[in-house]
């Protein structure tokens, strides 16, 4: 086997707690040793960390100054670990700050042939952690978004915006903190910013009020325009939905995946019907699942009906609960509760789909009505790794780890059926864009993989209805 694959197989997702001893330089060599030993035993005695080293899922790495701890066991881990924070109230002395990263990481042997890390999930988080000062636990963007699908820890992430860490680079941060650990305070480097951009807004205070007196007499003329503009707007057309984000009612937050997939298949369905209008995902990804002003969001979205839902999977059983309420008036025009095992999920979507083309008196071709009903794969566990690999590809940046989870998770779908021509399809999407970001290069071991997909035209499917275009760019690419 070469290195190159070698070194392809070892790259995992890792969960980085960076942590740093603030002011470690300004010690004397006998301070700096008992600080280091005094953060290796705070460290060690913290349960999230006995436990992962327990069950031979973490990676310990001395950066002099503090450490690197990479798990492999949860997004929560290293957040758990960093309430080592809360202990530090007996250790006035040990001046902290963190960062905490999930991205791609793989071991390597250093100079003194001892372990080591490298990868772009270690790289962020100490990039994070450098944006912060002495108390602060900072989060990446991402690591954040992982987060928030438990509840415990959304009440405690506040976005700080983005800051410019080393040589030049740009990351978004988040603050997390409560009453009891965390630094609540502004770090100094974005305090910095907003000075500046306080300076500049006073400046430019005098030349916006000069010129809204001159403004103020054209809007008073252009509003007259405007209402009637307003007024005469045509309506929605009377055959248009949108899909809200189904709610994960799931005891386990990890079964977001499955909520998330089912919406979007139900979506997919819709869109194969020509005698109506679906707005896309990307449109309605930022609303709530359920939120209150259903009127005011599909004004904005220029749709008549909203279909909201939610998604409860326990083991093999699965409820589905869905509602198609019409805009105008809030009324409820049709819902129902689908009680099914897991092996018939897919009669589920098509039976939502159906029904609310039936509310809405869209008229569905013959073509149309197989498309609806086909099902993509007999494989239940392939489908479920294809709902995990699809979660992946639904989240809001295009970043390495989310495109390396995915392809682990489609590639675990082809391998249960490797006729399940709607996960080749998308995974071949993901490798392309793998192509054109840079993120993803040809080695031996995608070769072969791509030796073992499908050719066009097997790459059809009846719910796809035509194949993905990145298939040809990842066939002439590889």
């Amino acid at each position: 086997m070469s290195t190159e694959i070698q070194k392809e197989i070892q790259l995992e997702i890792g969960h980085v707690l960076f942590i740093d001893i603030v002011g470690y330089s300004k010690l004397s060599i006998n301070d700096q040793h008992a600080a280091v030993e005094e953060l290796n035993q705070v460290v060690r005695a913290s349960e999230q960390f006995q436990r992962a080293e327990a069950a031979d899922r973490l990676t310990r790495i001395p950066t002099g100054d503090g450490m690197a701890l990479a798990f492999y066991t949860s997004p929560e881990a290293p957040v758990q670990c960093a309430e080592i924070s809360r202990a530090l109230k007996e250790h006035p002395r040990l001046q902290l700050r963190m960062g905490i990263h999930s991205g791609p990481v793989g071991g390597v042997v250093d100079v003194n042939d001892r372990a080591n890390l490298a990868g772009a999930g270690l790289n962020v988080a100490q990039r994070v952690m450098d944006c912060g000062d002495a108390g602060h636990i900072l989060l990446s963007k991402h690591a954040a978004e992982d987060l928030e699908e438990y509840q415990k820890w959304r009440p405690l992430l506040h976005d700080l915006g983005s800051c410019e860490a080393k040589h030049g680079v740009r990351v978004s941060v988040v603050n997390l903190y409560d009453d009891e650990f965390g630094n609540a305070k502004l770090p100094q480097r974005f305090e910095t910013v907003q000075k500046r951009r306080t300076r500049l807004r006073w400046a430019g205070t005098a030349a916006v009020l000069l010129a809204l007196a001159a403004v103020v007499a054209g809007i008073a003329t252009f509003s007259r325009y405007r209402v009637r503009s307003t007024l005469a707007a045509p309506a929605a057309p009377e055959k248009s939905i949108a899909v809200l984000p189904f709610e994960n009612r799931s005891d386990d937050p990890d079964n977001a995946y499955f909520a998330e997939g089912i919406q979007e298949e139900i979506l997919t369905r819709l869109g194969k019907i020509a005698d109506l209008k679906v707005i896309s995902r990307t449109s309605t990804q930022h609303y709530k699942s359920a939120p209150e002003n259903l009127p005011e969001i599909a004004r904005q979205l220029g749709v008549a009906h909203i279909l909201e839902g939610s998604v409860q999977k326990s083991g093999d059983a699965v409820r589905v609960n869905v509602q198609l309420i019409k805009a105008a008036n809030d009324s409820h025009l049709w819902g129902d509760t689908f009680d099914r095992k897991l092996t018939d999920i897919f009669s589920v979507e098509s039976e939502v789909a159906k029904a609310v083309a039936d509310q809405l008196q869209a008229k569905l071709t013959g073509e149309e009505e197989q498309v609806i009903v086909a099902k993509p794969t007999d494989n239940v566990e392939a489908y479920d790794a294809y709902l995990c690999g699809l979660a992946y590809t639904l989240k809001t940046g295009n970043n390495p780890a989310n495109a390396l989870a995915a392809q682990k998770y489609l590639r675990e779908a082809v391998r249960l059926d490797p006729k399940f021509a709607l996960a080749w399809a998308l995974l071949s999407n993901v490798d392309a864009r793998g192509y054109q970001a840079g993120s993803l290069q040809p080695t031996v071991a995608l070769r072969e993989e791509r030796d073992r997909r499908p050719r066009p035209p097997l790459l059809f499917s009846p719910i796809s209805a035509k194949p993905s275009w990145p298939t040809a760019i990842t066939i002439m690419l590889v």
